[in-house]
């Protein structure tokens, strides 16, 4: 695994996002609040990133496949190794919100 794949989630990493949220996963967008209130994709969470690692244990509540989204998919890439180097493993990097809508 390269640098940028640890830090961000594969580049080529294929997952249907669209089938995952049909199924349950949990959509939290990273962004700050003011870039999700001008958007955002239904029924996901607002936690920006900064807030992140100041609740690990919600995320360890979360009993279901988790995707984090953000503008680009860069801060979420970050949120997705920090909490995957937390123990969370099914925690998913969804890139740019837009993406799950």
């Amino acid at each position: 695994m390269g640098f940028f794949e640890k830090l961000f989630g594969a580049v080529g990493e294929k997952h249907d996002f669209k089938q995952m949220m049909a199924d349950g996963a949990v959509v939290i967008d990273v962004r700050t609040p003011q870039e999700f209130e001008a958007g955002n994709v239904p029924n996901s969470i607002n936690i920006p990133l900064n807030q992140v690692q100041h609740k690990v244990n919600k995320f360890k509540s979360i009993k279901k496949p988790i995707i984090l989204c953000c503008a680009s998919g860069n801060r979420s890439g970050q949120a997705t190794s920090f909490l995957k180097s937390q123990g969370i493993n099914e925690v998913y990097n969804g890139g740019g919100w837009r993406r799950l809508i």
